[in-house]
C-alpha cells in the first residue's frame, strides 16, 4: 500500500458557479412566490368571499380577457350570456364584454360593502360610479369557489329574498317609513333592488341614487 494521502474528488469551478446559479434562482423564485401570495392576502384578490370574487371579475374585466371573466361566473351564468347573445344577434364576448355589472366601468376598483352570506348565496353592494348609484349583485358558491350569479338570478334560483335587501335599500326604506311613504321611489312593489344592470344587455329599471359611505 501507498503512504500517500488520497486526495478528495474536486468540483470543477463552472459547476460550482452553476449550483451557486441555481439556489440563487430558486430563492428568488421563492421569494416572488412569498410575494404574490402576501400581495394577494392584502388586496383580497384572493380571498375566498363575494367581496373577493367580485375583485377578480373586476380584474377579468380589465384584462379584456372574455375566459377569464367567464371563470368568474357561474355555469347558468355562461348559459344566459349565451342565450343573450343568440337572441340579441350579439358577439358573446361584447355580452360578456362588462361582466353584467355596469360598475365595472369604473377605472379603479369600486367601493365594495355590506356583503351578506346565506348558505351558498350572498349579495355584494358595489358602487357603480357612471349612474352614481349602488348595484347589488348576486354571488353563489360553486365548484368550490363565489362566482357572479346573473344567471340564477334571471331563472330565480338565487333567492334575493333569503339573502335579503342591501343596505341602500334598506336606507331608502327607513327613509320612506321616516316621511311616512311605504315604497322605494324607482322600485316596483316585491322589488329588493337585487338585479345587476349592463347596458350591453338587457335594460333594468334604475335604482334610487345614493352616494357612497
Amino acid at each position: 500500500m501507498s503512504g500517500k494521502a488520497k486526495k478528495a474528488p474536486t468540483i470543477p469551478a463552472s459547476k460550482t458557479r452553476t449550483y451557486a446559479i441555481g439556489a440563487v434562482l430558486l430563492l428568488a423564485a421563492a421569494g416572488i412566490g412569498i410575494w404574490l401570495y402576501s400581495s394577494s392576502a392584502r388586496t383580497g384578490y384572493g380571498e375566498d368571499s363575494p367581496t373577493g370574487a367580485y375583485k377578480r371579475l373586476f380584474a377579468a374585466v380589465k384584462s379584456k380577457d372574455t375566459e377569464a371573466i367567464k371563470s368568474q361566473m357561474t355555469k347558468k351564468t355562461v348559459e344566459f350570456a349565451s342565450m343573450v347573445s343568440q337572441r340579441n344577434k350579439t358577439p358573446i364576448e361584447k355580452v360578456f364584454e362588462n361582466g353584467f355589472t355596469m360598475t365595472t366601468f369604473s377605472e379603479t376598483l369600486p367601493t365594495t360593502h355590506d356583503e351578506r352570506i346565506a348558505g351558498d348565496m350572498a349579495s355584494v353592494e358595489v358602487w357603480n360610479s357612471k349612474d352614481s348609484k349602488w348595484e347589488d349583485l348576486p354571488f353563489m358558491r360553486e365548484d368550490g369557489a363565489w362566482k357572479l350569479a346573473v344567471g340564477e338570478l334571471f331563472s330565480g334560483t338565487f333567492k334575493a329574498d333569503v339573502v335579503g335587501p342591501g343596505r341602500a335599500i334598506r336606507e331608502a326604506e327607513a327613509a320612506n317609513m321616516l316621511n311616512g311613504n311605504q315604497m322605494v321611489p324607482g322600485l316596483p312593489p316585491g322589488s329588493n333592488g337585487n338585479m345587476p344592470t349592463n347596458a350591453n344587455v338587457i335594460p333594468i329599471k334604475p335604482r334610487p341614487a345614493n352616494m357612497p359611505k
